[in-house]
């Protein structure tokens, strides 16, 4: 069952996907979750209160054989019973964290695991803007192709048509007629897979941007309203890595490894904490008496922990963690060199594909010109059909690649704003 129908330009869809992009909600979920990872932390260093409660039975109580010198026996034991047969207690206990360096550490750590899923989030986005982007190109690129097709097609069919008569009048060879019509034939074959394929990209579109199937989409740009500058004297901006959140991405990754590094150094030092307990303990022959008398029992103090020795487990842990951010410094540095890479790389193609797309273009107004001319010379009887319909085959191929060079542009285009951090 069909659903709604939107009407959509390319901000439009990226608003949509921004709010229903199944990946992007999944980032910002992660945002969420690190928030509270903050404060799971930070209440590590808060009171900790406990409370506990027991009941117990003693089927049995408990025997213990004490020396027959306390009762006049010499050289017996006798046995004797301690306790009573219903014992209860109740209590609170509570500790506080007074001074941990991993605690410490663990604060900053846990911010910084925030800050990577929002940077995580970024690079999400951008990569969500630039595969919606170039899914709204292809789109646009096929309703290009289509008007073209949809051009040859009436033209070629009232030269069909024209050719008929003449043929029927005997002017012109059945030859000829037969050559314009797989011509024809072949053009409307091509304008139908087009359509096709029209509906596969809206496909993908509407699944880039998060919209469910049975939803419609309609695109409302035209492809005349995309610039695309022919700027040849583009430079290159050795600082533009900067602004890519793949970067950001590694370089708060390469903090954690640091603080990670901390942690375990910090692991060296003492921890102190205060802790205090308080509970009543119940005890009775007789499980209706059993509360009747209490006894109390409060105790505070500190406990201080100190470490000395741990069979060198630390000391190689902090020679790992200091490995990791060596690593994590080259891992950087490669980083920043491919995304430098990447953006020449992109310029390059952005250039090649503008000079080829003006190329093309005048390709297609070429070989239009072709065909406009040996139909001319064709119906004045100093041209031959053969002329008009390699004239007319050259001119499909001349559309068919302008439209690739058309599609490349943009691609590259998205690409080139990609690489200079331009996509947010």
């Amino acid at each position: 069952m069909s659903g709604r129908t939107y009407s959509f330009n390319l901000q439009d869809c990226l608003e949509y996907a921004y709010q229903h992009n199944d990946s992007l909600k999944n980032a910002q979920l992660d945002i969420e979750s690190a928030k509270y990872k903050v404060k799971e932390t930070v209440g590590i260093g808060l009171p900790q209160v406990s409370g506990s409660a027991s009941l117990q039975d003693y089927l049995k109580v408990p025997t213990t054989l004490l020396p027959g010198e306390f009762f006049d026996q010499p050289g017996t034991f006798i046995p004797v019973k301690f306790g009573v047969k219903y014992q209860s207690s109740a209590g609170l206990t509570l500790n506080q964290l007074l001074f941990n360096g991993s605690y410490l550490v663990g604060l900053k750590a846990s911010k910084t695991f925030k800050e990577l899923s929002e940077r995580n989030f970024n690079r999400t986005k951008a990569a969500t803007t630039v595969a919606v982007t170039k899914a709204y190109y292809q789109v646009l690129v096929s309703n290009e192709q289509i008007k073209l097709l949809d051009a040859n097609i009436a033209q070629l069919s009232q030269q069909l048509k024209e050719t008929t008569e003449m043929n029927k009048q005997g002017f012109v060879e059945k030859i000829d007629l037969d050559r314009l019509t797989v011509l024809y034939s072949n053009l409307v074959t091509t304008k139908e897979n087009t359509v096709r394929a029209l509906v596969l990209a809206n496909y993908v579109l509407r699944f880039q941007i998060g919209m469910p199937a049975t939803e419609n989409l309609v695109v409302t740009d035209k492809i005349q309203d995309i610039k695309l500058e022919n700027d040849l004297a583009l430079s290159a901006d050795t600082s533009a890595y900067r602004n890519r959140p793949e970067f950001g991405l590694i370089e708060t990754q390469g903090k954690l490894n640091e603080l990670n590094l901390q942690r375990l150094k910090s692991e060296y030092l003492p921890s102190l904490s205060a802790f205090g307990s308080s509970s009543y303990a119940y005890q009775s022959d007789n499980f209706k008496d059993l509360f009747d008398t209490k006894f109390p029992s409060t105790v505070i103090g500190l406990q201080l922990n100190v470490p000395i020795f741990s069979g060198f487990q630390r000391s190689n842990q902090v020679k790992q963690a200091q490995i990791e951010v060596r690593k994590s410094a080259n891992i950087l540095n490669s980083v920043k060199n491919g995304l430098i890479l990447q953006q020449d790389v992109a310029r390059i193609t952005y250039q090649n594909s503008i000079q080829s797309l003006e190329n093309q273009r005048s390709n297609m107004k070429l070989a239009s010109e072709v065909l406009r001319v040996s139909k001319i010379k064709y119906q004045e009887g100093v041209g031959s059909s053969i002329e008009v319909t390699q004239a007319q085959t050259a001119l499909e191929q001349a559309e068919n690649n302008y439209i690739q060079s058309l599609y490349d542009a943009l691609v590259s285009k998205v690409d080139l704003d990609n690489a200079y951090g331009r996509i947010k």
